[in-house]
């Protein structure tokens, strides 16, 4: 895995991070640019903002946070990258308040969609702030992978409550407010006039896996890691991965 931020954060963001790297490498050898235009929404302290621009990108990151945006400053400083990332405050609702339509080659919107009350307008808001030739990396909570989790810790009417809820929902507790399924989620993107080019399962296994187990014992954080990145792939898991990514293209991105 090239994923910069091992070891142990790397169980959230390998797969993602390696999926958008390779998008992001494909959109420099179509454009003939080294450095591409990134809209990161809601994009926080800076976990994917930060590598991008290690790469060369100029990456605009957009959270509604004024604390994730001092982190933000401050871990760009620390990476030697802050006059390749700026910060601005603002949502998906309001997007267009603080960035241009139609002024990107790739936009990350990562942990949005759960938390906006429509997440067909927040899908529509990304695509607009692509350029004719972009590629979008939604990356969303997953049904399963909270329905699995509910029931191994015992709470089975939660799991149950949380299948048959449509926002996906295990009772008034939950702190999430909508969970997606992988069709959910390509139906999304697809209707907001994108091609799917890839639907990766995140977390298939780490939120289950023991943290000592994997701390502790020799080799098992590259193996989970491996193991991780081949199941991601395989639809079948999908159903129960905890959080799941889809990587859509405009068409005039599919076609270049």
């Amino acid at each position: 895995m090239s994923d910069p931020m091992r070891p142990r954060a790397s169980l959230r963001t390998a797969v993602v991070w390696e999926v958008l790297q390779d998008a992001l490498d494909r959109r420099v050898k179509a454009t003939g640019r080294e450095s591409l235009d990134v809209l990161d929404t809601g994009g926080g302290s800076g976990r994917f903002a930060v590598p991008a621009a290690r790469l060369g990108h100029r990456v605009t990151v957009v959270d509604p946070s004024p604390n994730a945006l001092f982190a933000l400053e401050r871990r760009t400083a620390e990476a030697g990258v802050a006059d390749r990332v700026r910060g601005v405050q603002g949502d998906a609702h309001g997007l267009f308040d603080v960035v241009e339509r139609g002024g990107y080659d790739a936009v990350l919107c990562h942990g949005v969609l759960e938390y906006v009350d429509d997440p067909a307008e927040g899908i529509g808001n990304a695509v607009a702030a692509l350029r004719p030739e972009g590629v979008l990396s939604l990356l969303a909570a997953g049904l399963g992978g909270a329905v699995l989790a509910r029931a191994l810790a015992g709470h089975f009417k939660e799991a149950q409550q949380a299948l048959a809820d449509p926002n996906g929902r295990w009772g008034e507790g939950d702190p999430v407010p909508h969970r997606f399924t992988a069709e959910q989620l390509t139906a999304l993107v697809e209707d907001a006039g994108l091609r799917v080019a890839a639907v990766h399962g995140v977390r298939v296994f780490a939120d289950l896996v023991p943290g000592v187990l994997v701390d502790t014992e020799p080799g098992a954080l590259d193996a989970l890691l491996k193991l991780e990145a081949v199941a991601a792939e395989l639809p079948a898991f999908h159903s129960v991965a905890t959080q799941l990514h889809v990587l859509g293209e405009t068409r005039g991105a599919a076609e270049s």
